[in-house]
C-alpha cells in the first residue's frame, strides 16, 4: 500500500491513473514481478504482487518515474508519496483470496461506487477480461484456478465480508511495550544481534514494514543503535 504525503491526493486526473498503470506495465517487464491486483484511489494505492526479488525495487521503478511526471504536470516540487509503503506477505491460499477481494471492494467500502463492477481503476475489469480472453497486465492465472468463470469470481469478490488488511495497520502505532509483543509473536529476535550482518538487516527490514514503526522506536526495541537500523531499512525509502 502506497499513500500520498500528508494524505495529499495522487490522482488529480484519469490521465494521472492511465500513466500509473502504464508504469507499473513497464516495471513489470523489466522486474518480472506479477500482478495479482490493483486499485487506484485517489490519496492511496493498493497493489497485489508475486515478487521475483525485493518488493522494494520493484516500488521504486513504479514509481520514481510517476512522481516526476507528475510534479512536471502540476508545476509542484519534492515528494509525492508518504517515505514508507507498507507490505505483508501473502502466505497462504485464503489470505490471497482475502487481500485481492479487500483491494477490489476498497471503493465501495469508501462510499465512491456501490458495486465493485463501477469503479473503473481497479483490477476487477482486467479480470473480467481475462475471461473473456483477453490479456493486460494482470497475471490472472493463479487467481483463475480458483473460479471456474467469471460469475463465480465476480460472486466472491462482491460478498459481504468483514475484512481488514493493510489499510487499517497504515495508522495503527504501538508504544514499546506493544510493539515488542507484536514482534515476539511473528519473529525471534532474542540473537538479533548477534547475526551476520546481511542477514540482520534482512530480518530489521521485514519487522520495519511489517510494524509501521518508526526507525527510532525500533532502535529502542530491538536495543540496536538508530544508525544500524537506519541503514537496514534507507535503500527503500
Amino acid at each position: 500500500m502506497l499513500r500520498g504525503i500528508d494524505k495529499r491526493d495522487i490522482f488529480i486526473e484519469n490521465e494521472d491513473r492511465m500513466k500509473f498503470i502504464d508504469n507499473i506495465s513497464k516495471a513489470q517487464e523489466v522486474g518480472k514481478f506479477a500482478t495479482y491486483g490493483y486499485c487506484l484511489m485517489d490519496n492511496h494505492i493498493h497493489m497485489l504482487l508475486k515478487e521475483a526479488e525485493e518488493v522494494g525495487t520493484s516500488i521504486k521503478r513504479i514509481t520514481v518515474g510517476y512522481v516526476g511526471w507528475h510534479n512536471r504536470k502540476y508545476e509542484r516540487t519534492g515528494h509525492l508519496f508518504q517515505n514508507r509503503y507498507l507490505s505483508e506477505k501473502v502466505e497462504t491460499e485464503s489470505y490471497l483470496l482475502t487481500v485481492l477481494r479487500y483491494i477490489h471492494q476498497n471503493p465501495v467500502k469508501a462510499g465512491i461506487v456501490r458495486d465493485i463492477r463501477d469503479y473503473e481503476w481497479s483490477s476487477y475489469n482486467n479480470y473480467y477480461q481475462l475471461y473473456k480472453g483477453q490479456s493486460n497486465l494482470i497475471n490472472g492465472d493463479l487467481i483463475r484456478a480458483y473460479f471456474e468463470t467469471f460469475e463465480a469470481f465476480s460472486d466472491f469478490m462482491s460478498a459481504d465480508n468483514a475484512d481488514q488488511c493493510l489499510e487499517l495497520k497504515m495508522n495503527e502505532r504501538h508504544n514499546d511495550k506493544a510493539l515488542r509483543e507484536l514482534i515476539d509473536k511473528k519473529y525471534d529476535v532474542s540473537q538479533l544481534a548477534f547475526l551476520p550482518a546481511k542477514e540482520r538487516n534482512a530480518l530489521i527490514k521485514e519487522i520495519y514494514y511489517h510494524t509501521n514503526a518508526s526507525i527510532r522506536q525500533l532502535s529502542r526495541v530491538l536495543g540496536l543503535g538508530r544508525a544500524i537500523v537506519e541503514k537496514a531499512v534507507k535503500h527503500d525509502k
